[in-house]
């Protein structure tokens, strides 16, 4: 089967990255701990079974959406690759710049499944994604990183006390430089291709 085909370990790898940093589910335990404290439930498979239909409906649908703005996927890419550089400062710099608007009732869905797991910025990098890997690859880097997030939601409090809060922060370091090169890589790439688009090469 050609889907089977498209498999690509390495595409799978890379997007599985550049969704966990941005996700950052490990970086939001302490706002996770916070919402414990104030006897908020988090009910960690409807969270991520939730964020599984948000982020595959925008993934199709955004597409659509595009063409019928006339904006290509190199565009988006460039634009994409823009917000991914922003959220990438906010990681190493410990910097709000994109403030995160609404409130609402339920910790399950507003906050944790919007906008902590499938946030702007995970719905723009991932349609940004998808100028560079196969969507199959997308996806199940998607689900692999939305499988973590289940398991963190079910057992935060243990991580804590294993990680600690100095490694939860160096992580947060870390992929916040790894998401910054590759933010650049992707502005790059399609950029070139934007060009070579408006002139016709």
């Amino acid at each position: 089967m050609e889907f089977l085909q498209n498999i690509n370990i390495m595409e799978i790898s890379s997007v599985f990255i550049v969704m966990f940093a941005i996700i950052d589910i490990t970086g939001s335990i302490p706002i996770f701990l916070n919402m414990q404290k104030q006897n908020k439930k988090i009910n960690a498979f409807q969270a991520s079974f939730l964020s599984l239909c948000f982020f595959i409906v925008f993934f199709y649908a955004g597409d659509a959406m595009l063409k019928l703005f006339n904006v290509d996927i190199a565009s988006f890419a460039v634009a994409g690759s823009i917000v991914i550089f922003i959220l990438a400062l906010e990681m190493i710099l410990g910097i709000e710049i994109m403030k995160s608007e609404g409130a609402g009732t339920s910790a399950t869905v507003v906050p944790i499944v919007f906008p902590l797991i499938a946030g702007p910025g995970a719905l723009t990098a991932m349609l940004s994604l998808r100028a560079e890997y196969q969507d199959v690859n997308i996806i199940i880097a998607l689900v692999l990183n939305l499988i973590l997030a289940y398991i963190v939601l079910r057992s935060v409090n243990k991580i804590e006390r294993l990680l600690g809060g100095n490694a939860i922060y160096i992580l947060r370091k870390f992929f916040g430089v790894i998401l910054l090169a590759m933010a650049v890589k992707l502005f790059a790439s399609n950029l070139t291709i934007m060009i070579d688009n408006i002139t016709g090469r």
